[in-house]
C-alpha cells in the first residue's frame, strides 16, 4: 500500500517509520490509522471513504494506512484482531477505536471531535480571560462559541472543567447530561462525567479518617463506604476505592439500585481497560 501521490495527508507506515508518521504527528493533530488488509473487500470499500474525508480537512488530520499482513507486530501491539480497524491517535495515544466499515458521516464525526475548529480560537481567548480573573466574561464567550458551533466537544468540555475548578460539580454535571449522544460518547467527556459524579457524591464536611473511624464502629454501614469510595476517587486513590466497592458487592449487591456496579464501571473508565486494577476487579461485573 503506497502513499497517495497527490496528497501529503494520506500516508502508509511500517514498523520503522510508525513512530515518526503516527506518534510524532499526533502531537500536531489527530492521526487516523487504518489497520487493514489489501485482500479484504471491506478494507477496499473503506479506503476511498477515509481518503475522501481526510482530504476535506486539508491537513488538519492525517490518514495513515497499516497493512496488517506485512506488519503483524504493529497489529499485535495495538490489539488489532480484525480488519478494518481504525485507531485515532492524539498526543501519542489511542483515543478512539472503531471496527468494521464506517460511513462518511461516521468518519467525519469521529474526526470532528479532535480536529481544530474556528471556535477553538474563541475558546483559547475565553480561557485566557478566565486566567486573568474575568470568569463571567469567559463563560459568556464560551456560551457564544457553543451557540455558533454546536459540534465542537471541546467547548462544553472546557466549560465543565472550569466549573469543576470552582467546585461547581452539580452545574458541570447538568451541562454534561444535557449534551447530545455524539458528544456524551466522547472519551474525555465521559471521563470527566465519571470523575464529576464522585466529586458531587462526596460530602466535603467529612474526611477519610473520620469515615474510617465511623466504619470501624459500624462495618455494615454501606453509605459510609459509599462516601469513602468518593473520597478515595477524588484523591485518585483507586485501589482502596475498588476494595470498598468489592465489600459493598459482597454485603449488598443491590445497594442503591446497583451503586457498586455503576461506580466500578466509572472507575474502570477513569483507569482504562488495560490497568491492572481493572483486570483485578473485572470479575465483579460478570
Amino acid at each position: 500500500m503506497s502513499e497517495t501521490p497527490d496528497s501529503p495527508y494520506i500516508l502508509s507506515a511500517d514498523g520503522e517509520n510508525f513512530a515518526a508518521r503516527v506518534l510524532e504527528n499526533s502531537h500536531q493533530g489527530p492521526v487516523l490509522v487504518n489497520f487493514c488488509s489489501p485482500g479484504a473487500t471491506v478494507c477496499t470499500d473503506l479506503s476511498p471513504v477515509l481518503e475522501k474525508v481526510v482530504q476535506q480537512y486539508e491537513g488538519r488530520a492525517l490518514l495513515v494506512t497499516i497493512d496488517v499482513d506485512a506488519e503483524p507486530a504493529l497489529a499485535r501491539r495495538y490489539g488489532v484482531i480484525s480488519v478494518p480497524t481504525l485507531k485515532l491517535f492524539r498526543r501519542g495515544e489511542v483515543v478512539v477505536s472503531r471496527h468494521g466499515y464506517q460511513s462518511e458521516q461516521a468518519v467525519r464525526r469521529l474526526l470532528d471531535h479532535y480536529v481544530a475548529r474556528e471556535s477553538d480560537l474563541a475558546l483559547a481567548d475565553a480561557v485566557d480571560l478566565y486566567a486573568r480573573g474575568e470568569q463571567q466574561a469567559a463563560y459568556e464567550m464560551i456560551a457564544e462559541a457553543v451557540a455558533a458551533d454546536h459540534d465542537n466537544p471541546r467547548l462544553p468540555l472546557t466549560l465543565c472543567k472550569l466549573l469543576k475548578h470552582e467546585q461547581r460539580y452539580a452545574e458541570a454535571l447538568k451541562v454534561l447530561d444535557s449534551l447530545p449522544d455524539y458528544h456524551a460518547e466522547h472519551p474525555e467527556i465521559r471521563r470527566l462525567h465519571d470523575q464529576l459524579t464522585f466529586f458531587a457524591e462526596r460530602d466535603p464536611d467529612q474526611d477519610r479518617a473520620s469515615l474510617q473511624a465511623q466504619l470501624s464502629e459500624a462495618p455494615g454501614a454501606l453509605e459510609i463506604r459509599r462516601q469513602l469510595v468518593a473520597h478515595h476517587v477524588v484523591s485518585e486513590d483507586y485501589a482502596p476505592a475498588l476494595q470498598e466497592l468489592g465489600i459493598i458487592f459482597e454485603q449488598s449487591p443491590d445497594f442503591e439500585e446497583g451503586y457498586a456496579a455503576r461506580a466500578m464501571r466509572r472507575i474502570f473508565n477513569l483507569l482504562g481497560e488495560e490497568h491492572p486494577l481493572v483486570r483485578e476487579y473485572r470479575h465483579y461485573l460478570r
